[in-house]
């Protein structure tokens, strides 16, 4: 309640600096003409005040999602969710503030984004980037673990992301990080991130134990070339830029699974008490960018370990493989501006029994208005459920979305 009373003085203060800021650019020739001391411009992260000097940059931008769903729009996570009545629903799904820029130096960054739906601070961080081989950032951000979850939700190539990222994503965590780019000659082209966590999700002060979270990753850009993290391949690259990348994280906290919401449990696990659960996580990934096609993938492992249940353990796995493609490049015919998609992933929420399993696979449409700041996308996707104990489960789900970038 401190994080969103106090997030909300900040947004009004922004609004009214940003307000005369546009004022005093107004005022009378008698007046101090600003023009000579900032430019005024909208941008890639849209409303952009800079000085002349590039001390200070403060940019405003806002993000509205629109999206209708039938017969449901989450997931279905266990068998019952199958025989649900159906909820067509039609709603704003994201409203987004975001305030970033850098003061002082164009290396000293900062970076704060708002849910203005659910009065939820999401990022808030002061990043030192003065060298490409090592900087720094602290605050509350999404972590590095997976390239699914790390890619923004206005950035992807579907509607959602996938089954898996319910069980597996780390999301939003306090903390501290180093992190840099290794620029060798040809296959000697490395990222790394290295961080300390509080482990207890967005929007926690504090932790419940001693125990901190913590997070590698390792980056390979084995052909010299670095591949951001964003969906689709709009920048049409010219030379295949593929990346391999390892991630892990170790935890001990009262959660088995983090979202936007902050730390919760996964289906099976009981709310815990503070350092019950011991949760390490690797995950292999890949991608690969070229000439209009696009590739994603990951492969997830999951320990939980009950430590005040005689360190009973679970272990998940899970993985997805998604591409996309314009076919324009190849029939004259294909709109321009129209991508087709598609992703399969699997989920075992109990490893040792090889009968339990969940399956999703989707097909989706991205028409392009603007890149990714104005784009409509459709997608229809199909569940399945299997347990040992019960008949096969399966079903059908459609959502078309517009996402737009003000």
């Amino acid at each position: 309640m401190y994080i969103n009373k106090k997030a909300n003085n900040i947004t009004q203060n922004l609004l009214m600096l940003l307000f005369l800021f546009v004022s005093f650019k107004g005022l009378s020739q008698h007046e101090k003409d600003t023009s000579k001391l900032m430019n005024v411009r909208y941008g890639n992260k849209g409303i952009e005040l800079q000085t002349r000097d590039n001390k200070f940059l403060f940019q405003l931008q806002s993000r509205l999602q629109f999206r209708f769903s039938t017969p449901y729009d989450t997931d279905p996570l266990t068998y019952d969710d199958y025989s649900q009545d159906a909820k067509t629903t039609f709603k704003i799904n994201r409203a987004r503030l975001k305030i970033g820029g850098h003061a002082f130096e164009p290396w000293l960054k900062y970076y704060w984004e708002y849910e203005l739906s659910q009065s939820n601070l999401l990022d808030f961080r002061i990043m030192i980037e003065k060298w490409d081989w090592l900087s720094f950032k602290v605050g509350q951000w999404k972590t590095e673990f997976t390239r699914e979850r790390f890619i923004s939700s206005g950035e992807q190539q579907m509607v959602e992301r996938s089954l898996i990222n319910r069980p597996f994503t780390v999301d939003r965590e306090l903390g501290a990080e180093v992190y840099g780019h290794l620029k060798g000659n040809g296959i000697a082209d490395f990222n790394y991130w290295f961080a300390a966590l509080t482990g207890t999700g967005r929007g926690s002060t504090s932790n419940d134990d001693n125990h901190l979270m913590y997070f590698g990753r390792a980056q390979w850009n084995f052909l010299g070339r670095f591949l951001d993290f964003e969906g689709c391949d709009l920048e049409f690259h010219e030379k295949p830029t593929p990346i391999i990348a390892f991630s892990a994280i170790t935890n001990r906290s009262p959660y088995t699974r983090f979202s936007q919401a902050g730390g919760g449990s996964l289906d099976g696990f009981e709310d815990g008490l503070p350092g019950q659960y011991r949760v390490n996580q690797w995950n292999l990934e890949t991608a690969f960018m070229y000439r209009g096609f696009s590739w994603q993938s990951e492969w997830h492992t999951k320990e939980i370990i009950d430590k005040y249940n005689n360190d009973y353990m679970t272990v998940m796995k899970g993985y997805y493989i998604q591409a996309g493609y314009f076919f324009h490049n190849v029939f004259k015919w294909w709109p321009e501006h129209l991508e087709m998609a598609a992703r399969h992933a699997t989920y075992r929420p109990d490893y040792s029994i090889r009968e339990n399993r969940q399956a999703e696979s989707t097909l989706a449409f991205n028409w392009f208005f603007k890149g990714h700041k104005n784009k409509l996308t459709s997608e229809v996707s199909y569940f399945s459920f299997q347990d040992k104990t019960l008949p096969l489960e399966q079903g059908w789900r459609f959502r078309i979305q517009w996402d737009i970038s003000l």
